[in-house]
């Protein structure tokens, strides 16, 4: 069984994770300030949203077809400059379509982040890394609003918060420009390695579309039950104010303590029985939300998270393993892209289903989300033909 033993670079990408996640949590933050400075409606945060959005989605497609030209250290370093870009647009933004601009600059530098890091974390990393490193955009979203608090509490304003995190993306790009040869030198010399395939062959084969699917629904179902929650719990179950917001940090923070639980687990078990294991807890959190009591709900939220939280990492490293190395840097940049479309998409679907049905639909809905994700893996894994496939046991260090 073979060590991934921790270096600079996996200390640089467990940094780049970290920033990854801190603008995530300035807007929700900022946003009462902002709109109240460029005098617009609240509901005008939509456009930013929309234009990260839609930076997000095309950068990241386009880094996994860019990557193998380019090679990570490049990539990291450029998408990281355009992100602090963006902040910094952000943060000097006379007015709002000034803001929505920069938001759409900031996304492509996060797109692009999200698929190199992904898709250099999936060839070199261990389960245990992979786990960590996505615990760590959990620390920087539990960071991010704190700093934009401490912003606009002080004699500062929000434009300080954005300031200040764009100056952290600017000393980490510089870091990433100085390493940009030991990334390209440091792929792990006893994973197997195949060239990058032409596009055409990469878009024809199967196991690419249905790890986007797979990217798409998991997503959209993660963070649709961190949206909803708090309407489920005060408006159908009757909680207060309080205790329902409590439950939903909870949420997240089960899903923040689980990554760092499977962190030292995941190298002792196969990473696909943990995507099993996690998507089979996740349905029967979204079946714990359909009885009316409060009771079940909180345990239900807490479920969720927990069991969430070998997802997505997972997913990811055993990209490479389901469809072969020379697709696999392309296949990671679809897959962000389609967990960007799908966690905007469906999370607005929930809304409209509780528009119509009420704020009870949600288990429903996250339990069907479950069962998609689960029946799109089963085909994967056993009824497609195996050619691209490594064992099993290649993705346990």
């Amino acid at each position: 069984m073979r060590t991934v033993r921790f270096n600079p670079l996996m200390g640089l990408a467990y940094l780049g994770f970290i920033s990854l996640g801190l603008p995530d949590g300035l807007l929700g933050v900022a946003w009462p300030w902002m709109r109240a400075e460029f005098g617009v409606p609240l509901g005008s945060v939509g456009f930013i949203i929309t234009m990260s959005t839609i930076g997000y989605i095309l950068s990241s497609v386009a880094a996994g077809f860019l990557l193998a030209r380019l090679g990570v250290g490049v990539l990291l370093a450029g998408s990281t400059t355009l992100a602090g870009l963006g902040l910094t647009g952000t943060a000097l933004s006379p007015v709002l379509a000034v803001a929505a601009c920069s938001a759409l600059v900031l996304g492509m530098g996060s797109g692009a982040i999200d698929s190199g890091l992904n898709a250099y974390a999936a060839t070199n990393f261990g389960a245990r890394h992979m786990n960590w490193l996505h615990a760590a955009f959990g620390l920087g979203a539990m960071l991010g609003p704190l700093v934009m608090t401490a912003a606009v509490t002080s004699s500062l304003t929000w434009r300080w918060g954005y300031g200040s995190v764009a100056a952290v993306l600017a000393l980490l790009a510089i870091s990433f420009a100085a390493s940009a040869r030991l990334w390209r030198s440091s792929a792990s010399p006893d994973k197997p390695v195949e060239s990058p395939a032409p596009v055409r062959h990469t878009l024809r084969v199967p196991e690419v579309w249905l790890g986007v699917a797979m990217f798409g629904f998991y997503t959209g179902l993660e963070i649709g039950a961190g949206l909803w929650l708090y309407t489920l719990l005060i408006s159908a179950r009757g909680m207060a104010p309080g205790p329902a917001g409590v439950c939903v940090s909870g949420f997240w923070g089960s899903l923040f303590a689980g990554r760092l639980l499977l962190g030292v687990l995941g190298d002792r078990v196969l990473p696909i029985r943990l995507v099993w294991t996690g998507l089979f807890g996740v349905g029967l959190g979204g079946l714990l939300l359909v009885p009316p009591w409060p009771a079940t709900s909180v345990a239900g939220a807490l479920l969720l998270g927990f069991a969430a939280a070998p997802v997505f990492p997972m997913l990811t490293l055993v990209t490479s393993h389901r469809v072969g190395t020379g697709h696999a840097d392309r296949a990671v940049g679809l897959q962000m892209g389609a967990a960007g479309l799908g966690g905007i998409a469906l999370p607005a679907g929930i809304g409209v289903l509780i528009g119509h049905y009420g704020a009870g639909i949600l288990g429903p809905a996250l339990a069907t989300l479950a069962a998609i994700t689960l029946g799109i893996l089963a085909y994967d894994r056993f009824l497609l033909p195996s050619r691209n496939r490594l064992p099993d046991k290649a993705l346990v260090d």
